[in-house]
């Protein structure tokens, strides 16, 4: 489990799109305060949705084979497969030029609830619902898994912490260097989802066919 949670919360924190939208939100006025309310949101969501889990299975994993055990597994396998049929099809088939979103322009006279929403709209689901999978073979009786499933979430929510404490602390050396940023990650956008998907999407699909058959 923590193996999984550490890759899939890895690819869920260098996904590009939702640290292109923080770099702007930072950019704009208020800027700190925006982004706190982003990157709040993001955690919140990441830990409501690993509470429902805990909740489900009143912390305790489903023994090996039976019912719940196999639908989370095999939940995992169509996520991962999913992800990895999608970064192929990404790789020969990149979308079309186009302008930005129209949520980028008006990024600048966003309030703390539209950026909160923001978070909420450009949270990765297929790797978040990955994570909740995951998440099913917790024990909390044990302070190692609550520790995993802690560090998950904050892992997840990693890039958007540094970025927010580098603005507060240093905000003018911070503007420069995460625009900067953000110009790089724009240019390599596609890269990135091809690689993160294809990446994130092969692991879980071998380690669900591992979980499957042993």
């Amino acid at each position: 489990m923590v193996l999984d949670l550490l890759v899939i919360g890895t690819a869920i924190t260098l996904g590009p799109l939702h640290n292109s939208a923080f770099i702007l939100l930072l950019s704009s006025h208020r800027g700190a305060r925006q982004g706190l309310a982003f990157l709040l949101s993001w955690l919140a969501n990441l830990i409501v949705v690993i509470a429902c889990v805990v909740l489900l299975t009143g912390g305790q994993p489903p023994a090996h084979h039976t019912a719940p055990s196999t639908a989370a597994v095999a939940a995992k396998l169509a996520i991962g497969l999913g992800l990895a049929f999608y970064g192929a099809y990404r790789h020969r088939r990149p979308p079309r030029p186009h302008g930005p979103p129209r949520w980028k322009a008006r990024i600048d006279d966003a309030s703390p609830v539209t950026a909160a929403g923001l978070a909420w709209v450009l949270q990765p689901w297929a790797l978040v619902g990955a994570g909740a999978a995951t998440a099913v073979d917790a024990n909390l009786s044990t302070a190692a898994d609550w520790l995993a499933l802690t560090g998950y979430c904050l892992l997840a929510t990693l890039s958007l912490i540094v970025m927010e404490m580098y603005t507060v602390w240093a905000p003018a050396a911070a503007n420069a260097r995460l625009n900067a940023l953000r110009d790089w990650t724009d240019r390599h956008q596609e890269q990135l989802i091809v690689t993160l998907s294809l990446v994130a999407g092969l692991w879980l699909t071998a380690r669900s066919i591992y979980d499957l058959v042993a």
